[in-house]
């Protein structure tokens, strides 16, 4: 371990996808920041962590060890920098006695069955479900009690990552068995399944940002996703929503229940909830960053940014209490994420610099940003790590950003030159 710093340390646990958001966060909070890698190497589908901008980084999955070498630090917080590091970045906060949601309800933030389960405990509305690592179990279930459609996904994973829409027993059977012989975005082997009863309506997005479990809404955003022909469906515009506009306050006050169900005291939260003709029910929440986050991008929308706030939080609690404890964001502009799809399938030859350049010069674009190199592998889009870009877009004038994301949809289709 480096040399002491008079700054505070804080400790980022596989800082993938946003999670490279959090160095500049905690930096522009006064905290130093090391990164710890729980694999020995890198996880290969997920966008890595650039370890130049930590102060340290340490490869080791263990609780024990770690909080042996990272005590003398006294850190400020350890927080997950995506999904599958929320278990560990739980226990090893606890370890060091420092900020923590703590171990009791972790297994409930991350495995999606004990989730719901938690929320029917406390009485908070949810869906159906069933989990089996039997695919003929998980039809007899679907069609005994779930009912068509019914949704069948991974136990363990994000992204829309192998989530399925079944229309009848024959479809959860083939849905069950391609999950059971394949592993999640994380590289974990699929052991089980889980089906549930299909939620009914518009789903949303809900980002909060936690501190002494005093919530702030950090952001609204309308789902809009394409049904592809194999029955999954894949994200494809987030439409920010104003704070006073339905179903924005509904939605609040459920995740509030949610996060209180959850246990989470401290930090990010992205919920994924569906508005149904019962009310707001959780398809599913993560205790880390939204993973389409752009900070720059936020704060003109916003005002805020997710990261930067969870920063706050943990660096600065009595500041972060004062400014957002119990608040909701304003919307600053209209805002879309948009997460393009494609039919693509080879290697990637070209990437087209002048239909990026035309489409970066859109007015309401904010960034456009191809996710293959040439020589990479682009496969038609099934998930959201398979969409083939992303495109920020945000401006004052509805009818101008609606015009740009109509061209953007164009253009995204000559990014890509590609060797069949």
């Amino acid at each position: 371990m480096s040399g002491t710093s008079d700054k505070p340390t804080a400790v980022v646990v596989d800082g993938y996808s946003a999670g490279n958001f959090y160095p500049a966060a905690f930096a522009a909070a006064g905290a130093r920041v090391i990164h710890v890698q729980s694999t020995p190497e890198l996880i290969p589908s997920m966008l890595a962590p650039d370890l130049t901008a930590y102060a340290e980084n340490i490869v080791d999955g263990d609780v024990d060890s770690l909080a042996a070498r990272l005590a003398p630090l006294d850190p400020v917080c350890v927080v997950p920098g995506q999904e599958s590091a929320v278990r560990l970045a739980d226990a090893l906060s606890e370890a060091l006695g420092v900020k923590s949601n703590g171990t009791r309800l972790s297994p409930a933030r991350r495995d999606k069955y004990e989730m719901i389960e938690t929320l029917r405990r406390a009485g908070v509305r949810c869906a159906r479900q069933f989990k089996s690592a039997d695919p003929a179990a998980l039809v007899d279930w679907a069609e005994r009690e779930g009912g068509f459609p019914a949704v069948v996904k991974p136990l363990s994973s994000a992204g829309s990552d192998s989530v399925f829409i079944c229309r009848d027993g024959a479809e959860v059977r083939a849905a069950a068995e391609r999950i059971l012989d394949g592993h999640n975005i994380f590289g974990a082997a699929n052991t089980e399944v889980l089906a549930q009863s299909y939620l009914e309506g518009t789903e949303y997005i809900v980002d909060t940002v936690s501190c002494r479990g005093h919530r702030y809404a950090c952001g609204i955003w309308e789902y809009e996703k394409t049904l592809l022909d194999s029955g999954q469906r894949i994200y494809n515009r987030d439409i920010l929503l104003a704070e006073d506009q339905e179903p924005a306050a509904d939605l609040v006050a459920y995740v509030d229940e949610v996060l209180k169900a959850l246990g989470v005291e401290w930090g990010p939260a992205h919920a994924e909830v569906i508005v149904t003709a019962e009310g707001p029910t959780l398809v599913e929440i993560g205790t880390r960053l939204n993973g389409n986050l752009n900070p720059g991008f936020h704060d003109v929308a916003l005002g805020q940014n997710q990261a930067a706030l969870s920063a706050l939080a943990y660096a600065d609690p009595d500041a972060f209490l004062a400014r957002f404890s119990g608040g909701v964001y304003t919307k600053r502009q209209h805002a879309y994420v948009y997460n393009a799809p494609t039919v693509l399938d080879g290697i990637v030859s070209a990437v087209d610099s002048a239909a990026v350049a035309e489409m970066q010069g859109l007015e309401s674009v904010f960034q456009a940003a191809p996710r293959y190199a040439p020589g990479a592998r682009i496969n038609p889009t099934n998930d959201l790590m398979t969409t083939s870009m992303k495109i920020f877009l945000t401006g004052p004038h509805h009818e101008q950003l609606t015009a740009d994301y109509e061209k953007v949809r164009v253009l995204k289709d000559l990014v890509y030159r590609v060797d069949q």
